[in-house]
């Protein structure tokens, strides 16, 4: 028996229906428009590493790279784009497709109340289609994007962990997953209060702010050193390999930022040397807690901690008084 014809009608046009209201999205390809609405799934992109639709008006991935990159945005039918990278945004190149800029950067030990509030105003009231990336689109902007999301009331809470996973995003990271998993949402006329100047470049530069995060960080360690590397009583969630890996982030994020590029080779040389040692003082911790030896500190450990002290006292010493916060 032949199927009906209006049955046939009435799927395509409830088919239909899920194309037009998917932001605008017509460029993606019918595969992806048929997925679930709020639900996440990875986008096929050429230039967009890690690109994941979050919901309807929001994408999570990585940083765009070159026109092709922009050219691909824009053609997704994406109208802001936020970076919550330290890097400073390609802003002239965005707006050569008609692209707004949003520059609001967090760091990989979590998420700031007041900057997750900012990001949901973002994705709640500015332009959509939006773009959230950071540097990989694996770990802070896909954090940015489900806090962003859950806080404006586009996705339940239940749905950001999840992205998380489908992201990639390193459990270690945890205070991005802390960030994600406690985020709620926020009441709409305290959304409606907030004023955020939404710049294009962060106030304050990338590396003066990468400096104050790396300064905590290397604070914690220290303390963990002074304790043989045992828990912290006034500080129990805190762990010494996660500390580690964070300070190793620190490092890789410096490398990447301008103001590095503009100094000389030594200072990169310094940054390079450290980014090593901190990687190098994460696995001796792990490979250490993981054979349940608590009574020696492991050599390794200590040494490569010695040399990231040694660096820092180095760096600090022939680099103290380059301006970092300077008008550019």
């Amino acid at each position: 028996m032949k199927p009906l014809l209006p049955s046939i009608s009435i799927t395509l046009l409830l088919a239909l229906g899920h194309v037009g209201s998917s932001l605008g999205q017509d460029k993606l390809d019918s595969a992806q428009l048929e997925k679930p609405k709020q639900r996440a799934y990875r986008l096929t992109t050429k230039h967009l590493p890690n690109a994941i639709q979050i919901h309807d008006r929001v994408i999570s991935g990585g940083q765009p790279v070159g026109e092709l990159a922009f050219r691909e945005i824009s053609e997704l039918g994406i109208k802001t784009v936020i970076s919550v990278d330290g890097l400073k945004p390609a802003i002239e190149l965005a707006k050569k497709f008609g692209l707004r800029y949003v520059h609001l950067p967090h760091g990989y030990n979590g998420i700031q109340q007041e900057r997750i509030e900012e990001l949901a105003k973002a994705v709640r009231d500015l332009d959509g289609p939006i773009f959230i990336h950071c540097h990989h689109g694996t770990h802070r902007s896909p954090a940015a994007a489900a806090a962003a999301c859950i806080s404006a009331g586009l996705i339940e809470p239940s749905e950001g962990l999840p992205i998380l996973k489908l992201a990639g995003t390193n459990e270690n990271y945890k205070g991005l997953f802390e960030s994600v998993g406690s985020a709620a949402k926020l009441n709409s006329e305290f959304l409606d209060q907030l004023s955020p100047d939404f710049p294009e470049t962060a106030k304050l530069l990338p590396m003066a702010e990468a400096m104050v995060e790396l300064d905590r960080t290397h604070d914690h360690l220290k303390r963990f050193a002074e304790s043989g590397w045992k828990s912290l009583p006034d500080h129990p969630g805190l762990t010494a390999a996660y500390e580690a890996l964070l300070l190793g982030e620190h490092f890789t994020e410096m490398l990447r930022m301008e103001f590095t590029s503009e100094q000389s080779e030594g200072f990169s040389k310094l940054l390079k040397e450290s980014e090593s040692d901190a990687l190098l003082l994460e696995k001796a911790i792990r490979q250490w807690n993981t054979t349940g030896n608590s009574t020696s500190v492991p050599a390794n450990v200590t040494e490569a901690f010695r040399r990231i002290n040694t660096n820092c006292t180095n760096c600090h010493t022939q680099y103290r008084d380059v301006p970092i916060q300077k008008n550019r």
